[in-house]
């Protein structure tokens, strides 16, 4: 049975077709795009469930592309790049994507998170349906306004641009407020798969997050470290 589509954008052709070979022998129905013009016309063209996004691309690159589908759309993107600097600044400037992996990367892995992000996906609008004559679920704390149900976040009344996994993270400390997280726990809960130990990858989330909604970020207030332990949400609130 045909799974969802899946659109890999990668310039090089090994890799791309590497990737297109695993996906295919678990089911996905994928398209490969070697430019971000080309990327552009594809997405237009056909019902794409996940994008695999490598930044440095001919024509259009990652960011722009990644900047111009969420003008109007929420499809899940998880980039892969070989420049941890390219990752961190398209995860900081709030673009919208929702994970990434930095090469080489395990076939294993990359499966395993596609997997997850479309579980996820898929839960998520099931929920939506069920839900959606229900009064939204705002928390406020602080400044802050939650709400779960349409996953968005107000400081102030303003909103913030926040990616999915920084949303679930936040809501992840706001619903346990007095449990402190370690990294793991946090990993398992947010990307729902075993943790492999890789600390860089809740560091850059938690760091872009906190640059989001707190005031001063090296004085956090909202997410508080636990050192040797993990974090935990602010106990002033």
């Amino acid at each position: 049975m045909i799974k969802e589509t899946i659109l890999i954008i990668e310039d090089d052709v090994d890799i791309s077709q590497m990737i297109e070979e695993r996906l295919l022998k678990e089911g996905y129905q994928v398209f490969c795009a070697y430019d971000g013009e080309e990327a552009l016309t594809l997405f237009h063209q056909q019902t794409i469930h996940f994008i695999l996004l490598d930044l440095m691309m001919p024509k259009l690159d990652g960011m722009q592309f990644l900047q111009e589908i969420r003008k109007e759309h929420t499809t899940p993107v998880m980039i892969i790049s070989a420049k941890d600097s390219e990752i961190d600044k398209a995860l900081g400037l709030g673009f919208g994507a929702d994970d990434y992996l930095t090469k080489p990367f395990s076939m294993l892995e990359l499966v395993a998170r596609v997997q997850a992000t479309l579980r996820r996906v898929s839960q998520y609008q099931v929920g939506e349906v069920k839900q959606v004559q229900k009064e939204a679920e705002v928390i406020k704390i602080g400044a802050l306004e939650i709400e779960k149900l349409s996953f968005s976040v107000k400081k102030n009344g303003e909103a913030l641009k926040l990616t999915s996994k920084e949303f679930n993270i936040l809501d992840l400390l706001v619903s346990s407020p007095k449990q402190v997280f370690t990294k793991a726990q946090i990993y398992e809960h947010v990307w729902a798969e075993s943790y492999y130990g890789d600390e860089n990858v809740i560091n850059v989330h938690m760091r872009r997050l906190r640059e989001k909604i707190e005031d001063e970020p090296s004085k956090p207030v909202y997410i508080q470290t636990i050192w040797g332990i993990g974090y935990k949400l602010g106990d002033n609130l």
